[in-house]
């Protein structure tokens, strides 16, 4: 069995040069999968909020929702790093708030936790802690009504403000970021200025690595947004199986001699 990947680990790629790969999961099967796969890191993203629950944002999620599906990915994974996204409202309240909910994903199974934009304190905090905190800047998921809707971060006079924060997030303490949705250049320029990782959704190919949600790359989701590699299309392959299932029972054809005892 490979050796198990660690935080400390993860930031040593960047120096090494290596390539860094991070996807979702949200279950133990997939988690497992992606775990057998090779994948360096594997993030329960409060993405289950609307790739799992069918929220419409992240927003609604829970921390004992997240708590939930990490333990459930946790039972499939056995070397990647297991990050979990602290949801919105489990950390904005302060530091005691941050610490607390970051010591609950920890007791659920994760190896790290992640966070949303500027909150230097609670990232000094957690990892005060002894818990290794990732940030992510840029679009924030959880800050979608104050920027109108998923839109493009960091162009103009918003790059500087991006780029100190993300240096702020270093000096605190954060083992690596995620960016998302802001222009190829900043992330580029984020990257060669900062000496942890950065993973990139919608970032551009100059990321230190790239995070994807599981959905959007086996193609089972509705919607093909521009910043998602689609690598099959799973809805039609499962729709297909699905439907020869039913098919084949209608027409008494399973279970057969073989499926019977």
């Amino acid at each position: 069995m490979a050796e198990r990947i660690t935080a400390p680990a993860f930031v040593a790629k960047k120096a090494k040069g290596e390539r860094i790969v991070m996807i979702t999961a949200y279950d133990a099967t997939f988690a497992e999968i992606a775990d057998e796969a090779g994948f360096d890191a594997i993030l329960v993203g409060d993405s289950l909020g609307n790739v799992v629950l069918g929220y419409p944002s992240t927003i609604p999620v829970t921390l004992g929702e997240m708590v939930h599906h990490l333990r459930a990915a946790r039972a499939g994974v056995r070397r990647s790093l297991l990050i979990a996204d602290l949801p919105f409202g489990s950390y904005q309240a302060g530091v005691n708030a941050a610490v607390e909910s970051a010591v609950a994903l920890m007791k659920a199974g994760a190896d790290a936790v992640k966070l949303e934009g500027n909150y230097f304190d609670e990232i000094a905090a957690i990892n005060k802690a002894g818990i290794p905190v990732m940030g992510h800047f840029g679009f924030t998921p959880q800050s979608v009504h104050q920027f109108g809707g998923h839109k493009v971060q960091g162009r103009g006079d918003q790059a500087e403000s991006i780029i100190t924060a993300t240096k702020q997030a270093e000096m605190a303490g954060i083992f690596g970021l995620v960016l998302e949705l802001i222009p190829a250049e900043l992330a580029k320029r984020i990257t060669q200025e900062l000496s942890v990782p950065t993973i990139g959704i919608g970032a551009g190919i100059e990321c230190d690595g790239q995070v994807q949600v599981i959905t959007d790359v086996l193609g089972l989701g509705p919607m093909k947004y521009k910043h998602a590699g689609k690598f099959m299309d799973g809805r039609s392959l499962v729709t297909n199986a699905l439907t020869a299932y039913r098919d084949a029972v209608v027409n008494a054809e399973f279970p057969t001699e073989q499926n019977s005892f």
